[in-house]
């Protein structure tokens, strides 16, 4: 069986750059570019239009910060994966980013043949880091504070097939293997992703995952 190509949204404020990238995206076929944008606002609007599978995000866009985009689109539970494709690799940028819901951080310095594997890996549902960032995460989570008021995660909450879509997102599948596994489609994998996310409070599959490891322990 062919394998579909995962959808990408691409919103970056350098039309240079974003037509570099759309080069090399097309050099492989695990990928299909189905919108792109300069402005952040309309990036919104595609990406909830569209639902792509990934959104490639930049934090310094000239209308609206890719943090504040993110931060909407997490409060809209939209299931898409977001990455956040940029050159600032400030500890502020990046925390922030993880903690409102990024679901992946890459610097636009990074090698052509790296970045694709990184896509790569990102489609099937892993998180990935930078590796020249990966250390600032490190230190962030061991010596980090606290947030003064824990989450309530309630798996409780969940229907039947909402927990077993959820017992799938924390292995890491994506939610084609997801729809694959259980005999549906994936926009109904979509539709209860957004759900799981409501109920449980999570913001991102990194942020759940990680949770779902640590109470494992």
């Amino acid at each position: 069986m062919e394998q579909i190509p995962s959808s990408i949204l691409l919103i970056d404020d350098h039309p240079m750059l974003r037509n570099g990238v759309k080069q090399l995206i097309n050099t492989v076929n695990h990928f299909q570019i189905v919108g792109e944008t300069g402005s952040g606002i309309e990036g919104v609007k595609l990406a909830l239009e569209l639902d792509p599978d990934i959104i490639l995000l930049d934090i310094n866009m000239q209308d609206v910060s890719g943090l504040e985009i993110l931060r909407y689109l997490r409060e809209k539970n939209i299931s898409s994966r977001i990455i956040m494709f940029t050159v600032s690799d400030a500890k502020e940028d990046i925390i922030t980013a993880l903690k409102t819901g990024a679901d992946g951080y890459l610097l636009k310095d990074m090698e052509p043949e790296e970045f694709l594997i990184s896509l790569k890996e990102i489609s099937i549902g892993k998180v990935i880091m930078d590796n020249a960032i990966s250390h600032i995460i490190l230190n962030y989570l061991r010596y980090g504070e606290e947030p003064t008021t824990p989450k309530i995660h309630d798996v409780s909450l969940l229907t039947p097939r909402e927990n077993e879509i959820f017992n799938l997102l924390v292995q890491g599948l994506s939610n084609k293997l997801i729809a694959k596994e259980l005999g549906i489609v994936e926009s109904t994998v979509k539709v209860h992703i957004k759900s799981i996310f409501k109920k449980l409070n999570f913001k991102s599959r990194m942020e759940m995952t990680v949770w779902y490891l640590q109470s494992k322990e």
